[in-house]
């Protein structure tokens, strides 16, 4: 007899249910077992937002490729936003993003965050659902954009696809990206900061500003444009 997950909690328990509504001929015990196997019980919000089309179609069509699933593109993508907590009636919708146009903040820099709901840094750069783009001046933290990472799954090489989402980003925060990932995201011209602990966005760029407000590293500084000659010396009264 096939092991069935345990009931999951309320939210990701929502999730699944909506999800399994879009798929054709897949109830909720079938796919609550395809996700036991792909994810591991528990079933928690932090492992749906990680499910991706390839996994999901791999699991119901019992293979690694998922080719023998029978189920449409169309309908795979749809499950997964509703895994993810982005359809409608799941929780931890994004909030809504603020017109900005170039020049509105003088000295700001746009940083990508990896999010899977709300306004969280709890994304893997090679799984999150989507980033939140924010432009960050000493003043002010504007959410700009939110792009969704959905054509990941169909793109011909997948890091290439994410980097170039945030290729117009000087800095991009996530929870964790391996080498060859952060090697492309480097030559988009992003400089990748991994945060294993996640966080609130706005908390975590808070911190940031307050860096940008004082003595920022050299890094940073070039990026806001701040003189050589001043960056040497922000250098030094960082070492004390």
């Amino acid at each position: 007899m096939p092991k069935v997950s345990q009931i999951p909690a309320r939210e990701p328990a929502l999730r699944i249910a909506l999800a399994a509504r879009v798929l054709p001929g897949v109830d909720v015990r079938r796919l609550l077992q395809v996700l036991d196997d792909r994810v591991g019980a528990p079933l928690t919000a932090e492992k749906l937002a990680a499910v991706t089309v390839t996994r999901l179609k791999g699991g119901l069509a019992g293979e690694e490729d998922g080719e023998g699933s029978g189920i449409g593109m169309e309908h795979l993508e749809q499950a997964v936003r509703c895994l993810r907590g982005e359809e409608a009636g799941a929780p931890d919708r994004p909030p809504a993003v603020r017109p900005y146009r170039d020049g509105d903040m003088p000295g700001s820099i746009r940083v990508a965050v990896a999010s899977n709901g709300a306004e969280a840094l709890d994304g893997h750069y090679g799984s999150c659902s989507r980033f939140l783009i924010y432009q960050v001046g000493p003043g002010e933290v504007r959410l700009i954009d939110i792009r969704s990472t959905d054509g990941a799954d169909r793109a011909e090489d997948k890091n290439t696809f994410r980097a170039g989402l945030i290729g117009d980003c000087h800095v991009a925060y996530l929870q964790s990206i391996g080498g060859p990932a952060a090697a492309r995201v480097v030559r988009a011209g992003v400089l990748p900061l991994k945060v294993p602990e996640g966080g609130n966005a706005p908390e975590v760029l808070a911190q940031l500003q307050a860096v940008m407000a004082g003595s920022p590293p050299p890094w940073l500084a070039k990026i806001v444009g701040v003189p050589a000659r001043q960056r040497v010396r922000f250098t030094v009264e960082a070492g004390g």
